[in-house]
C-alpha cells in the first residue's frame, strides 16, 4: 500500500485552473481500482492519495499521468507501508 502526499508548488488559484482535470484523473484511477481514498490537506497545501497498486514503479507511471504533475502544480512524496493493524472495516488492507 502507498500513501502519496502532494505538496502544491503554485498558488491555489493556479491549482484551481487544473483541478477539474485532476479530478477526472482521480476518477479514472478509482475506476481502475488503483486508488482507495483521496482528499485535500488542511490547511489546503496539497493532498493525500491512498493507493493499493502492486509496485512503486507502477505508481510512478500512474502519477506521471496526473495533470497536477504534468503542469508542475505539485510535488509528490510516495511512502510505502504494510498495514498490520486496521479497524474491522479495513481488514482487506492488511498485508
Amino acid at each position: 500500500m502507498f500513501i502519496i502526499s502532494l505538496a502544491y508548488k503554485v498558488p491555489t488559484s493556479v491549482v484551481d485552473e487544473h483541478l477539474a482535470q485532476h479530478v477526472e484523473f482521480l476518477k479514472e484511477q478509482y475506476g481502475k481500482g488503483n486508488f482507495l481514498a483521496s482528499g485535500r490537506k488542511v490547511p489546503r497545501t496539497g493532498g493525500i492519495i491512498l493507493s493499493n497498486v502492486s509496485s512503486k514503479e507502477e505508481l510512478e507511471q500512474i502519477i506521471a499521468q496526473d495533470p497536477f504533475n504534468q503542469n508542475g502544480v505539485a510535488d509528490y512524496e510516495i511512502v510505502e507501508f504494510i498495514p498490520s493493524m486496521t479497524c474491522q472495516e479495513f481488514d482487506f488492507l492488511k498485508g
